[in-house]
């Protein structure tokens, strides 16, 4: 490169100094030295250039080549976009339809299970209220047979301790001397029986009260427990436990045992 513009500088410089021709704007040159010149330009030149004159004639062609290259790749790449995106759908709608195949299968089996909970929590109240209706009859059976048992002994000793004041009576008043005082005891001993079994029929009552109430408390123990256990089976918050009320069979059972070992 260096050359070409040694030879150019030198051109420039056989120009300025040629001799100009007459009335025109020409001038006479050497032309060997010019030729000579013009080829050693030439000989300077790198190829390189050529090459770029020739790029240069083909830019056109270059670049048409490079837009049909780019559309073609934006093509390819529109329609590979476009099968991501269907295949995208379409294993989406295949996901969803499994999850709701999934949710619709879990929900079923909740609900069989809750009803079978249900169903197991009425056999379980069932059975205790048959149990409690059963222990309610006996408890019941036994209070009458006490309150019964009571009675007739108070009578008993009722009829006893009025036949012995009749008879003490009766001996009393065949002395004319302690005609009074036999009223007074036959009176006092009257008074005694009867308020003996006064008494007598008072414990009877009582004692049918307190079992009448425990039995009231063992069944509010029940259908607390019941309830308890529905609630739970309502909130899904666990299996629920029944006969865990402190008033249960069991308990109601030891304290019922307690009081006729006192008795």
């Amino acid at each position: 490169m260096y050359r070409v513009f040694e030879a150019l500088d030198e051109l420039v410089a056989i120009v300025e100094e040629a001799r100009g021709v007459p009335m025109t704007a020409g001038c006479v040159v050497p032309r060997g030295d010019v030729l000579e010149l013009l080829d050693d330009v030439r000989d300077a030149i790198p190829g390189e250039l050529d090459d770029a004159q020739d790029v240069l004639d083909h830019r056109d062609k270059l670049v048409g080549d490079a837009r049909a290259s780019a559309e073609k790749t934006v093509s390819t790449a529109n329609a590979e976009a476009q099968d991501t995106v269907e295949n995208a759908r379409d294993s989406a709608d295949r996901i969803l339809a499994d999850a709701k195949a999934q949710a619709d299968r879990m929900v079923s089996e909740a609900s069989a299970h809750a009803d079978q909970l249900v169903a197991d929590a009425e056999a379980e109240a069932e059975r205790t209220v048959l149990e409690g209706q059963r222990e309610y009859e006996g408890l019941t059976v036994r209070a009458r047979t006490e309150a019964d048992r009571m009675i007739e002994s108070g009578t008993a000793s009722y009829e006893r301790s009025v036949a012995d004041g009749t008879a003490e009576q009766n001996r009393l008043v065949s002395e004319t001397e302690v005609v009074q005082a036999a009223h007074a005891e036959s009176a006092r001993v009257i008074d005694s029986a009867h308020a003996e079994s006064d008494r007598m029929r008072s414990e009877c009552d009582v004692y049918v009260d307190t079992k009448l109430a425990e039995f009231e408390e063992f069944l509010s123990g029940t259908i607390r427990s019941v309830g308890r256990g529905r609630q739970q089976l309502r909130t899904g918050s666990g299996v629920p436990e029944y006969g865990s009320e402190p008033y249960g069979e069991s308990a109601y059972g030891n304290q019922e045992q307690g009081r006729r070992s006192r008795h």
